[in-house]
């Protein structure tokens, strides 16, 4: 006989919105009732392409009846294919001549594998003491959850009950290129940045931060790592959004698109020099870089090569921008961000009739069949997939109009 247990398995580490979805397809979902909505969440980019592409999903198939995992103990036919796709994409955006892959599968875990690149090169080869090197990062970051991550968070949540916490880390402002070079000491082995910060609430900073991140890297001689699990691959209108402040980092980690939303694919690409450090024994992965995971990433280096995702999420952009910059002139929203199709916006609770969070922003969408996410408290993203048709965005700003003045 089975133990009793409680009405949900589940742990309680998510507060979802009350709906269950049961399948999707491009921008829309259909619920367990039949009710369809539009998605603009989009798996925080790790649906840039829609639910269901049809060239990812064809892909998938494909090596399902192939050849799903070898562990890297192994190699198989697609695993060089897939490194050599994604230097060819990202390559020419990174600093350095010579670039290498390393694939894992999440988002944390890549970011994990830089901090891991950046310390082992830091020893070897800038010459920190053992033991004593320190990576600078962004208050206001969200890289991931694992333990070292939370570490240095900002974010109470993230970081309350997990301690104690991994040394290593020098934490200033974001947006203050001043503070990152005054940082940078003798034990700095790289500065972490996000280009924009996502969870944060889609913030983007000031068009001189970034290039003068990159002169104090360069003065100093440490490494730039851009995060672009969230904001990579097409989200902000260019392939990495490093590209929008004409910046080139030594080693950016990619995640979440990477997998097209079929599974988790992620992987750190960059200097060759610096990569070169993880030999054999000291990182590694049983299921990154397997061979469903490439021959899905093949086919998402296919879908951005040609350009025209990322020049369709300006467009689409630019409309999301206008409209939610007349909100704002109606002093609807209390503040709002856009880079590409991205874009992070404020409630106003002192709107009558108007939502008082973007949690009840989010629930009144939810009941105009629109899906969005709120995060720290009165912000909520919108990140639709590339692929939206323009009439469904539109029709999606109505409802996010009408969701902002009635309950």
């Amino acid at each position: 006989m089975r133990p009793a247990v409680a009405a949900s398995a589940l742990a309680p580490n998510y507060h979802p919105l009350p709906v269950t979805l049961a399948t999707g397809e491009g921008s829309w979902v259909t619920d367990t009732d039949g009710r369809r909505y539009l998605d603009l969440l989009a798996g925080y980019s790790a649906l840039n392409f829609g639910h269901r592409h049809p060239a990812l999903v064809a892909a998938a198939h494909a090596q399902l009846d192939r050849l799903t995992l070898t562990s890297r103990a192994f190699d198989h036919e697609l695993l060089e294919p897939f490194a050599q796709a994604l230097v060819g994409l990202v390559g020419p955006l990174l600093a350095g001549t010579s670039h290498l892959v390393l694939p894992m599968n999440t988002g944390a875990e890549a970011v994990e594998t830089a901090i891991k690149a950046a310390r082992k090169w830091g020893y070897e080869v800038r010459g920190v003491p053992a033991d004593r090197a320190t990576i600078v990062v962004a208050d206001g970051n969200f890289h991931g959850r694992t333990t070292t991550i939370v570490s240095f968070s900002s974010d109470p949540d993230a970081r309350r009950g997990f301690g104690p916490f991994t040394p290593g880390f020098v934490t200033v402002p974001y947006d203050d290129a001043a503070a990152v070079a005054a940082a940078i000491d003798e034990t700095t082995v790289a500065v972490l940045l996000e280009p924009v910060q996502g969870e944060q609430g889609v913030v983007v900073p000031s068009a001189e931060y970034l290039p003068a991140v990159r002169a104090a890297c360069d003065d100093a001689g440490v490494l730039l790592i851009a995060d672009e699990i969230q904001s990579g691959l097409g989200r902000t209108g260019s392939t990495l959004a490093c590209e929008r402040f004409g910046v080139q980092p030594d080693l950016v980690t990619l995640g979440k698109a990477l997998g097209g939303g079929v599974l988790p694919v992620s992987a750190v690409v960059g200097r060759a020099d610096v990569l070169e450090v993880l030999t054999a024994g000291t990182h590694g992965s049983t299921f990154g870089g397997n061979p469903l995971a490439c021959a899905v990433g093949i086919a998402v280096v296919d879908l951005l090569t040609p350009g025209t995702l990322q020049a369709r999420a300006r467009t689409l952009g630019e409309l999301v921008a206008d409209h939610l910059a007349d909100l704002m002139d109606r002093e609807l929203l209390s503040g709002m961000r856009t880079i590409g199709l991205w874009a992070g916006l404020d409630v106003a609770p002192s709107v009558p009739g108007g939502p008082a969070s973007g949690r009840e922003l989010c629930e009144r969408l939810l009941t105009r069949g629109v899906l969005a996410k709120d995060t720290h408290g009165g912000t909520i993203r919108l990140a639709p997939p590339l692929t939206i048709d323009p009439a469904d965005l539109d029709e999606a700003l109505t409802h996010l109009t009408a969701a902002l003045t009635a309950a």
